[in-house]
């Protein structure tokens, strides 16, 4: 199999790109700004960033009392739906495979390897951290919990940002206080993934990327877009098995071994030699074919049907005021890409573990109820088994296609 050179080589470029960011600082001489460089990191801290909240919450007091609140909610909205989504893709992998969601950690240069995902995630990660990490500073400001320093960290190709609230401050503050500052840099990403995602519902991208979203992106699917009813063929390959079998141009693919097609993402992973069950719509009459599976003339190994077929999006928005073919693939992408970062660490970072924000919910709600020794280990029966859950599906995901990339 070929691969891309930069495809390849990402882990390279990643390394290449972090010797020179290293060099850049240590040339302009940032540590007298503040920055800590050393050889695997740049982390810079600002003391300044409390008297900044302040006056930001001067202007905005109301509407952030209103978001803190909102923010204990979510949170438990969020860990719910968080634990839901990972059990149901458990289910999946054993019940329904098909609509197993294989996750992965997304690391540059080892599981993202194409440039342009290496790209559209390091775009994305300051814009959604500064908002999480602002998010908690801004409400911990609106508790009286005094911020010392905020800043942000690089390792290597790794972003992180911090607010380091007052440790006696957090301490001394009300139960409900801390469970607002804690839910808000949570509740702010997934509220400007909603935000954007309203947006995108005129991208009929976007209507592709919703159907993996268990629980509501289907049900979004079917109410904002126009669903197609399978995959035009375009050109049937000559000597191919869907030649022998009888398909022809212009017929409409809804299903392959019994797997609805709604779009070509839907096609299934076929080997060379097998026989597919494809089922077709022909002048609405439904018909179905077995055919025998050929090998790619680029990948050997890769079974196809033997068609060309129609590789658009067959979503149409119900609401189409915007034009996306008037706007550059590559921004329609970075906007994809941003929502799913968003509301993903969004959801994410509200499990119960130790250095995510759900672990600080959870321990908070249950602190001071119990001695401390009995906290202590009800918090360790509940990161063990959030990790044995989230290591699962990552297992899982190993198992069913491999170490995958993307």
């Amino acid at each position: 199999m070929e691969f891309d050179f930069i495809t390849q080589n990402a882990i390279i470029y990643v390394l290449i790109a972090w010797v020179i960011i290293f060099v850049t600082a240590k040339g302009l001489k940032l540590q007298k700004y503040g920055v800590e460089i050393k050889p695997y990191s740049l982390i810079y801290k600002n003391k300044q960033v409390n008297s900044v909240l302040i006056k930001i919450l001067s202007r905005t007091s109301r509407g952030i009392r209103v978001f803190a609140d909102v923010s204990v909610i979510s949170g438990f909205i969020m860990m719910g739906y968080a634990f839901y989504f990972l059990l149901n893709n458990i289910s999946n992998f054993f019940v329904a495979q098909n609509e197993f969601q294989e996750l992965t950690i997304l690391i540059p240069g080892v599981t993202l390897t194409s440039a342009p995902a290496i790209a559209f995630f390091l775009l994305s990660i300051p814009i959604v951290l500064v908002m999480h990490e602002g998010a908690h500073g801004i409400v911990a400001a609106l508790e009286k919990i005094k911020i010392k320093t905020g800043g942000f960290a690089i390792f290597i190709a790794l972003f992180a940002g911090f607010v380091e609230p007052d440790e006696e401050d957090f301490n001394k503050a009300k139960k409900i206080s801390k469970l607002r500052v804690i839910g808000a840099g949570a509740t702010s990403n997934v509220m400007f993934a909603i935000v954007l995602g309203a947006i995108m519902l005129t991208n009929p991208i976007f209507g592709m990327v919703l159907e993996g979203i268990p629980l509501f992106g289907e049900i979004i699917s079917n109410t904002f877009y126009e669903l197609p009813n399978g995959v035009l063929i375009l050109e049937i390959i000559e000597n191919s098995g869907a030649e022998q079998a009888g398909l022809l141009a212009n017929d409409i693919i809804t299903s392959i071994n019994g797997i609805p097609i709604l779009s070509p993402i839907d096609f299934p992973s076929l080997s060379p030699g097998d026989t597919a069950q494809v089922s077709v719509l022909r002048d609405g009459q439904n018909l179905d074919y077995l055919i025998e599976i050929m090998p790619s003339p680029e990948d050997p190994e890769r079974g196809l049907i033997g068609i060309m077929r129609d590789s658009s999006s067959a979503y149409k928005p119900v609401m189409n005021f915007i034009d996306w073919t008037n706007v550059d693939f590559n921004v329609t992408m970075f906007l994809l890409w941003l929502w799913m970062i968003s509301f993903f660490i969004g959801i994410i970072n509200m499990l119960p573990l130790p250095i995510l924000d759900g672990g600080k919910f959870i321990h908070t709600i249950i602190d001071k109820r119990v001695s401390e020794k009995a906290v202590n280990g009800i918090m360790w029966g509940i990161y063990g088994l959030t990790f044995t859950i989230f290591g699962l599906n990552i297992a899982l995901s190993y198992i069913k296609t491999g170490w995958f990339t993307i």
